[in-house]
């Protein structure tokens, strides 16, 4: 699927299509003496502290939303778009990282120039004084995309197949607090019913699990600790979490099989200025799985779904430099491995990718940047408008 859409409905927000709400006017006030006084009510998109453009006054009004214009550049379906709403609660007063994290709902719709397209939903909200939180998302999609084999296949790398997914998924999970603890455990169901089309389809050899049609149904229990100052552009803190993706017959699932996530993320402040941030995730499968389910390496210069086996693992570390006023330049590297056990199947692929790109502070409370990176990986150059980090997690 396309890049941080995947069974667990994450869409990665890019872009803010925003400035197109006008400065609050002055109004006038009659007092005591009779004598009319304008006041001028603070500006909603532009920072009282630095006079540069700032949305955080628009995103603290109680159902305030940003409208969303993000250009789809992921070298798996080609140049696109989407364009969707987010609402964004005003986040609570909680003095700790990990604590009074911002509710958050997006709707929206995409399409690329492959003809990959979609309507999305999601939203995550926290209740009972952020002991508990409740993650909801629907999607109805279709992904156009290039199968080039579970494993090193030659005949596949220079001759992609060609294959269309339909989905209709759905995902329902809560996460309860451990005390006082930046620690959260967790339970979902998710269901998906997808159809699958080849337009000349592979060698079975080179396509185990296909079903032309199939439905998956899970229990998705998870364990995860949050440290970070904020969820959008960290500069300190860390992100664990671990989570177990448990489909069986009993649950909705035509055939039975398992998924197993691990993602560490920490981010140290060098200085001031400087921000290290690195992640490490590993994914292991099990079972009767369909293909398209299979693990993939999900990196920044490295085509969505095209380095796929029943394990993978991937390390990425980025270094950002707020060097002027909001502006930050980054440069990031990152290497991953997808490998096998199938007999039938070379044991491993390897894949590099790195580049640079530059961030603009929109939202200062909310730790909210935007950007470009331009990533080159086996394919060559590839471009990612960001929204947030390239690693954001809600």
């Amino acid at each position: 699927m396309i890049r941080n859409t995947t069974t667990s409905l994450s869409l990665t927000c890019a872009l803010l299509g925003i400035c197109n709400v006008a400065l609050a006017q002055a109004r006038s006030d009659d007092v005591s003496n009779q004598t009319i006084v304008a006041e001028t009510s603070p500006s909603k998109i532009r920072s009282s502290e630095d006079g540069w453009l700032d949305i955080s006054g628009f995103v603290d009004q109680s159902y305030g939303f940003v409208p969303l214009v993000i250009p789809i550049t992921e070298p798996a379906v080609g140049l696109g778009g989407v364009g969707a709403l987010a609402f964004i609660d005003k986040q609570q007063k909680r003095e700790s990282a990990g604590f009074g994290r911002p509710n958050l709902t997006v709707i929206g719709g995409l399409k690329t120039e492959n003809g990959t397209k979609g309507l999305v939903a999601g939203d995550v909200r926290h209740w009972l004084d952020d002991r508990l939180q409740t993650m909801v998302g629907i999607a109805n999609v279709s992904i156009n995309l290039d199968f080039q084999g579970i494993g090193r296949d030659p005949t596949l790398e220079k001759d992609p197949r060609t294959y269309n997914l339909e989905t209709l998924a759905g995902l329902a999970q809560a996460k309860f607090r451990i005390g006082e603890t930046r620690a959260w455990v967790g339970i979902g169901y998710v269901l998906a019913n997808t159809n699958v089309e080849f337009d000349v389809l592979p060698s079975i050899s080179s396509l185990p699990n296909y079903q032309r049609q199939s439905r998956v149904g899970g229990i998705t229990p998870s364990f995860s600790y949050d440290s970070r100052d904020n969820i959008f552009t960290p500069t300190h803190g860390q992100h664990l979490d671990f989570s177990a993706g448990l489909f069986s017959k009993s649950l909705g699932s035509d055939t039975d099989f398992q998924r197993l996530n691990l993602t560490a993320i920490q981010y140290l402040p060098l200085n001031s200025k400087l921000t290290l941030g690195v992640l490490g995730t590993t994914t292991v499968s099990f079972g009767d799985v369909p293909f398209y389910l299979r693990p993939f390496i999900l990196m920044r210069g490295v085509p969505a779904m095209q380095y796929q086996g029943e394990s993978s693992a991937q390390i990425e570390a980025e270094l950002r430099w707020q060097f002027w006023q909001r502006f930050s330049v980054v440069g990031f590297a990152g290497a991953g491995s997808a490998w096998n056990n199938f007999e039938r199947f070379d044991k491993k692929q390897n894949v590099t990718a790195g580049g640079v790109g530059f961030r603009y502070e929109l939202a200062r409370k909310y730790g909210m940047h935007i950007g470009l990176d331009v990533a080159y990986g086996p394919d060559g150059a590839a471009y990612y408008i960001q929204f947030g980090s390239a690693w954001m997690r809600p």
